[in-house]
């Protein structure tokens, strides 16, 4: 019998690349889906951080009471919010950014690492900073910003939004010999479409969890 996931999004396009990446396996994704949280943290200046942390925390818990095998957060930023202590499910939980994070911290040549929402750019580079303090590494690495992107995306013009991230991305390898990677999820298509080996968070995330819940092939 095949596992179960739950996995935690920031947004709802973030689902077809988690089922793509484990369809060839026997695991059931349940996907749970809080765009609010973000939402609010930005706008209501009396939402604190804390109380962000706790609500993650929250779901967290509620997503274990789902009859499930393990959990993926799938948003850097709900990851780099959230208050473990607060956690009571005994249940492995995958950080999507941690197997990206092991792939750049391998790299010892300099990096470019690319985003479309200015809103993930610092939580990501603050734990990308923090595990690679950890691993005793220090990173040269450039971030660059694709202004006028995400919006694409949040309006569902993925085709656009796809385009615009290949023709920049491939624009800036005439300029520059970097290793590349893209900080999103939402990136990923993008990415692929310029044919260059772009690491990214989501072919970095598949073996942990294969490995985490022992997940066969179906």
């Amino acid at each position: 019998m095949g596992k179960r996931l739950a996995c935690m999004h920031a947004h709802h396009s973030n689902i077809h690349y988690i089922d793509g990446a484990f369809s060839p396996y026997e695991v059931d994704l349940v996907h749970f889906v809080d765009p609010g949280l973000m939402s609010r943290l930005t706008h209501d200046l009396s939402f604190q951080k804390e109380q962000a942390g706790m609500k993650i925390a929250e779901q967290i818990n509620w997503m274990e009471s789902c009859q499930v095998d393990g959990i993926l957060l799938t948003c850097t930023n709900y990851i780099a919010l959230l208050q473990e202590e607060h956690v009571t499910s005994k249940l492995p939980i995958f950080k999507i950014d941690e197997p990206f994070f092991e792939a750049i911290c391998g790299v010892t040549e300099p990096q470019t690492i690319f985003f479309s929402n200015p809103g993930t750019v610092k939580g990501t580079m603050d734990r990308l900073h923090q595990y690679a303090a950890i691993k005793g590494k220090t990173l040269p690495i450039n971030v660059h910003v694709i202004e006028g992107t995400f919006d694409l995306m949040m309006k569902g013009m993925t085709e656009q939004y796809n385009e615009k991230i290949a023709e920049y991305i491939t624009l800036y390898r005439q300029k520059s010999q970097d290793i590349l990677s893209v900080g999103q999820l939402s990136m990923y298509d993008g990415a692929k479409q310029t044919g260059l080996e772009i690491i990214n968070p989501l072919d970095t995330l598949v073996k942990p969890i294969v490995r985490g819940l022992g997940l066969n092939k179906s």
